[in-house]
């Protein structure tokens, strides 16, 4: 083989390959362009959605970011799969990697995605007071790990939002009204009509009681070992709810004392004999 030949089949060869691999990175650079004007665009899109939903302006950032950055490794290993190169073993290196991080860090992923659930659908707000996780009180911050509480005494509660996110809690401040209940005691031998009267007139004479849904309610629950029980309720105004507990207990233990209605208590009777 002379060394024409030889030139004409480097030539030939370097053609083929240039036409084969130079026509993949040609496409290989569109799908890049292509495929990161789309991506902008569909970020754009998906941040207008987040403003429309009112999402939580520290959650924001975080979603597009993770939207943007799933949607760029799909790009990549799209471009690479175009240049011919094999991505089976670095996709399942990566998914092995992903799964080793994710047990490790179980827990905090957990109170990670709680966090997520918390802010985009708000079950609470920043000012709500809740009982969750054994703990009430006002909502001081909610962050993407942790939720923060000021307990009414002033004390700083940290509950993760894992936890949070999967069990039962009592939001207060969701309703602008709320119904006081009470249980009352009188004692066998008083009268039940007065001690209904008299209830019902400390309830009636309390301006930050409502009629709406319902009007205060008096009425026997139960005859008690010693005592018969009333049980009353009012529906007040959520921030009038304290205000109206704690005095309309005061009120009844004063009037009750003014008409001689008995306030039982547990007893407790001790008979001694004596052996002659």
């Amino acid at each position: 083989m002379n060394i024409d030949s030889i030139i004409e089949t480097i030539t030939e060869k370097s053609s083929e390959y240039l036409i084969q691999y130079g026509l993949k990175f040609v496409t290989a650079i569109a799908i890049w362009i292509i495929g990161g004007f789309i991506i902008g665009t569909i970020n754009k899109a998906f941040g207008n959605m987040l403003n429309k939903k009112n999402t939580d302006s520290s959650l924001k950032p975080f979603l597009k970011s993770l939207v943007g950055s799933l949607l760029k490794i799909v790009l990549v290993i799209t471009v690479f799969s175009t240049l011919g190169i094999e991505m089976t073993s670095f996709i399942a290196i990566l998914g092995a990697a992903g799964l080793a991080v994710g047990m490790a860090l179980s827990g905090t992923l957990q109170n990670f995605a709680g966090g997520v659930m918390i802010l985009i659908f708000k079950p609470f707000k920043v000012g709500d007071v809740i009982e969750a996780q054994g703990y009430t009180g006002g909502v001081k911050e909610i962050q993407i790990f942790n939720t923060i509480l000021k307990t009414p005494d002033n004390k700083t509660v940290i509950i993760p939002n894992g936890g949070l996110s999967n069990s039962s809690m009592v939001n207060y401040s969701t309703e602008p009204k709320r119904r006081v209940d009470f249980t009352f005691g009188i004692g066998y031998g008083d009268s039940i009509e007065q001690a209904k009267e008299v209830l019902l007139a400390i309830l009636k004479s309390d301006t930050r009681i409502i009629n709406d849904p319902a009007e205060p309610f008096v009425e026997v629950i139960a005859l008690a070992d010693s005592s018969v029980n009333f049980a009353v309720r009012a529906w007040v105004n959520s921030a009038d709810y304290w205000g109206v507990y704690f005095a309309t207990n005061a009120k009844v233990y004063n009037e009750f004392n003014k008409v001689g209605i008995n306030i039982p208590f547990p007893q407790m009777d001790v008979h001694v004999h004596k052996n002659v």
